[in-house]
């Protein structure tokens, strides 16, 4: 069984899917959850709602072990640069919804 670290939280974020791609017509929007370690701000483990488990894995390696104390523009640049998709700008929404959220948390 996975463990995480004591002080871990869950966060979610969801973003509408641009209408006209597969991905909209199947599931309208798209689902990301990060557990968080709060006592240095990491991502520690991430998940995308992607069907196709490549995607999920690949954004996965992107954002998993990611410094939140950075901000958030480091990891939408590497999103925006190395993510030539679709559902690009989806992605990137609902990863500042799951930062606003990490904001709020920090609170």
């Amino acid at each position: 069984m996975e463990q995480f670290p004591g002080n871990s939280i869950v966060i979610t974020g969801f973003a509408q899917l641009p209408q006209g791609t597969t991905l909209y017509e199947a599931y309208k929007i798209i689902g990301v959850v990060w557990v968080v370690d709060m006592d240095n701000s990491r991502i520690v483990d991430v998940s995308f709602t992607f069907v196709s488990e490549l995607t999920n894995r690949f954004l996965s390696h992107l954002v998993k072990d990611y410094d939140l104390g950075q901000g958030l523009e480091p990891l939408l640049a590497t999103i925006r640069k190395r993510c030539k998709m679709t559902s690009a700008g989806a992605v990137i929404q609902a990863i500042r919804s799951c930062y606003d959220r990490y904001l709020d948390a920090m609170q």
